[in-house]
């Protein structure tokens, strides 16, 4: 294969300036907001090329938002962050970088690195953890494995954007001491150990501000405390304003080619509103992230893209993805050796989760993989006969766009849909075959003249029974060989474009269709004036709602059963196995952008569809395909329980390899798990009017459990059994100083009592001394062990861990002094306790 070199980095500022100072002020300006919705401007003048962005937190998708080529579907950042490993977390960096370069991509949008603050967050599932040690030293690794390609990383969202609801108008209360001690440690550890190139802004307001105009976090913390000397970009419609928000500290707005900046920044520059060596600092630095990621110079100065590249399906790939879907699945159960399961026996399969296993959430983590590897294809070709498959109970409320397998383009035959572009004459601007059963109107079409209709058409591969129907905003209708079935206006909900792409209106009929019957479903585009937002104001936000923009697709899916046969099937298929295996979770109405979810109970009556088969069955296995905490009645009836979250293109194959012990599911719990609704430190998501009160201060998760700031959690951050058994034989401090030189490092002797090869993960939290400080972890370390064997492992704790900010002085006050190491598995499992003096 042919890789690139890493690009030169070598220009100091007032090289930029000499670069900067040839350009006109339009020209400057120009460069500062986005070509296309992911491309930059090039401005051949000083030798900078354009620049291509990509969506990145489970994958690169490329320059589409809905089809496009196919590329490699990560398991979820939440899954690759359970193996608590930074070596891990690398290795995606780098894998990442590698699918970047196949698309000649510059910077991946990623990691996610908000925080797990509430456990109905809707984006968690792109997320790390609740933790900012955990999270800040994992996303510096990425970092590390990313940018060491010459791919640059963006580390996203500041800050405070740890809930979806009205995201875009809502305003984060956090206090001082929150912010420096909490939620922006992830992102000071990832740019003072790893060096990030850009940072992307996010839509809320913070303390009253939004985060794209935060003078206070962009322009004193984040480029002047830290030193960070990288490019600020806004998330994707996020700026509302000209001088606030270039005076704030953004540099770039995204996307293009329109937005609040262009001629409006220009005006500000001339009316003196905003100095031009603002606007010259922003430039500078974009091309220090151009010449980072090969987009500026000569010729030979700029990035050279591979001429081969590793396929999204190559076997080295699979293998990869396979194994760390498995490194990051968590046992949270297994009574009397009930995992791995037997070689020999019979096994029942049961869910819908097992059949149409849950592989990526939604938004701007989706891709378009390949292939997916169901629960069920993988067991099927491990066990054989040895296997019954038996589907589950309802888990939707809204319909979902039709597989591409349940339809065919009528031209071309190929699985799929036609797609057809008209304008306001009717016109036929474009007709194309989507491989995919959806489409973004005003995002991905890009044509000569505003779309006014679109029309679906598809050949039904399948006869009988069939739920048809179309997904997102418009007037439509629906033929079924030319014999109209329905007629409808769907109106997207809410103030958010991301709802129209995300969560768009639905419309279902039952009705009866042969084989290859065709399918038309034809949409009238609705444009409306623009209206204020819930703040009351018209923005950018109000002209994209107003645009008609948004995701629309066709649905075609089987009539679901009744769930009292489809319980009477799952039991009687639990009896007459040995063993069990019920797959349930949530899927992408629940795990997404732009949506919450208000309760952590599973959805349907999957809560019921357990409790029944563990009634059957001799033995049963639970697998939760969801990456966020769900609520579990039924723990205690079932024999074993393993989180899977979202594993990825080769999902099915990963959770057969820790199901069988072919690899251990050596996960650890990155966000403790509440054991019942509203049982958590935090747990409000919807704003007050437009406000949420981070009321839980430095208490975040883990930390407000262990005070008492909410019943104890069903499971801890870091719980996770494997398949090893652990002793912890010693442990001491191996050096103790003030953390202001140096933090303390803790060596620990740990046994596998298993006959089992294991990985432990060893965790040391602080206690500290003071009742108003919270427990908190300050490092962690992972051992391989063999079956019976003895193992010694050093743990570095990290000093920023022990700094307390002082509000009256507005800087960081002395050190915390005193308190106890706990040596753990978990704050739920402590091994040992080891005081400071």
């Amino acid at each position: 294969m042919t890789t690139t070199s890493t690009p030169r980095t070598g220009r100091d500022d007032a090289a930029y300036l000499e670069l900067v100072n040839r350009l006109d002020l339009a020209t400057k300006v120009r460069l500062l907001t986005g070509a296309t919705s992911f491309t930059l401007h090039g401005e051949e003048s000083i030798g900078l090329a354009p620049m291509a962005f990509s969506d990145g937190p489970t994958g690169v998708r490329g320059l589409k938002f809905t089809g496009g080529d196919h590329v490699a579907l990560f398991p979820s950042a939440t899954v690759l962050a359970s193996a608590w490993s930074e070596e891990t977390a690398h290795e995606v960096g780098e894998m990442l970088a590698e699918e970047a370069e196949r698309q000649q991509i510059h910077v991946v949008l990623g990691p996610t690195i908000n925080l797990h603050r509430t456990p109905l967050g809707g984006r968690l599932f792109e997320a790390y953890s609740e933790d900012p040690l955990l999270t800040g030293k994992l996303a510096a690794a990425y970092v590390r494995g990313m940018q060491g390609r010459g791919i640059g990383a963006c580390l996203k969202h500041l800050v405070a954007n740890e809930s979806e609801t009205l995201r875009n108008y809502m305003n984060s209360v956090v206090s001082e001491t929150a912010l420096r001690e909490v939620y922006l440690l992830p992102f000071e550890i990832a740019v003072q150990d790893a060096d990030a190139w850009s940072i992307m802004a996010a839509y809320n307001d913070v303390n009253g501000v939004a985060a794209t105009e935060q003078d206070h976090v962009n322009n004193t913390v984040v480029k002047g405390d830290w030193g960070w000397d990288g490019l600020l970009m806004s998330d994707w419609f996020a700026t509302k304003t000209s001088a606030p928000a270039a005076l704030g500290g953004l540099d770039l707005v995204m996307p293009g080619p329109d937005g609040p900046w262009g001629e409006a920044l220009v005006a500000d520059v001339e009316s003196g509103a905003v100095d031009e060596s603002v606007i010259d600092e922003h430039v500078v630095r974009l091309l220090r992230l151009a010449e980072r990621v090969g987009a500026l110079g000569g010729e030979s100065e700029q990035r050279v893209w591979p001429t081969e590249s590793l396929a999204p399906d190559a076997p080295a790939r699979r293998e990869q993805l396979r194994r760390l879907a498995t490194d990051g699945m968590v046992v949270l159960r297994n009574s009397d050796g009930a995992l791995p399961l037997a070689a020999t026996g019979s096994v029942a399969l049961i869910g819908r989760h097992g059949i149409d296993t849950i592989c990526m959430g939604g938004g701007s983590a989706t891709v378009n993989p390949p292939y997916q590897v169901s629960i069920a294809d993988a067991l099927r070709e491990a066990l054989g006969g040895r296997l019954t498959v038996v589907d589950g109970v309802e888990v939707r409320d809204r319909a979902v766009v039709a597989d591409p397998s349940a339809i065919t383009d009528p031209e071309t035959g190929e699985q799929g849909l036609r797609v057809a572009y008209l304008d306001a004459d009717g016109v036929v601007m474009s007709s194309e075959h989507s491989s995919v059963s959806s489409v973004v109107t005003g995002w991905d079409d890009v044509l000569p003249r505003p779309t006014d209709q679109v029309v679906l058409t598809a050949r039904l591969t399948g006869a009988g029974p069939v739920r048809l129907g179309v997904l997102g905003g418009g007037t439509w209708t629906v033929d079924v060989d030319g014999e109209q079935v329905g007629a409808v206006d769907l109106v997207a909900e809410g103030f958010d474009p991301g709802e129209s792409m995300l969560k768009p209106p639905v419309w279902t009929v039952d009705t009866q269709a042969p084989a290859g019957a065709l399918v038309t479903a034809t949409l009238t585009v609705v444009r409306s004036e623009p209206q204020p937002g819930p703040d009351g104001k018209l923005s950018t936000l109000s002209d994209v709602i107003a645009s008609g923009m948004g995701m629309k697709g066709l649905v075609v899916a089987a009539v679901p059963a009744a769930a009292s046969s489809v319980l009477e099937s799952a039991t009687a298929a639990a009896a007459s196995a040995d063993v069990a295996v019920v797959v349930v979770g949530l899927t992408e109405e629940q795990e997404t952008e732009a949506t919450d979810k208000s309760t952590l109970a599973l959805p349907g009556d999957q809560d019921a569809m357990v409790s029944a088969v563990a009634a059957a069955a001799e033995r049963t296995v639970v697998v939760v395909n969801a990456s966020t905490p769900v609520l579990m009645p039924w723990f205690d009836e079932v024999d074993a329980v393993l989180v899977v979250g979202l594993p990825g293109q080769e999902g099915g194959h990963a959770v057969a390899d820790a199901l069988l012990g072919v690899r251990e599911p050596a996960g650890r719990l990155v966000t403790s798990w509440p054991a019942a609704d509203e049982a958590a430190p935090a747990w409000e998501v919807v704003p007050d009017g437009l406000t949420l009160e981070y009321t839980d201060g430095t208490f975040v998760g883990h930390r407000g459990f262990a005070a008492g700031h909410a019943p104890a959690p069903a499971h801890w951050l870091g719980a996770g059994e494997g398949y090893g058994a652990w002793s912890y034989d010693s442990a001491r401090l191996l050096e103790h100083g003030s953390a202001g030189d140096a933090a303390p490092s803790v060596e620990v002797t740990v046994t596998n009592r298993s006959t089992r090869d294991s990985r432990e993960v060893v965790q040391v939290y602080l206690r500290p001394d003071s009742g108003d400080q919270p427990v908190r972890l300050v490092g962690f370390a992972a051992v391989q062990v063999a079956a019976g064997s003895q193992a010694t492992v050093t743990v570095d704790t990290d000093a920023r861990l022990w700094r307390r900010w002082d509000e009256s002085a507005n800087a960081w006050g002395e050190p915390l002094t005193g308190g106890t190491l706990l040596v753990a598995r978990g704050l739920g499992d402590v091994r040992a306790e080891l005081p400071l003096a």
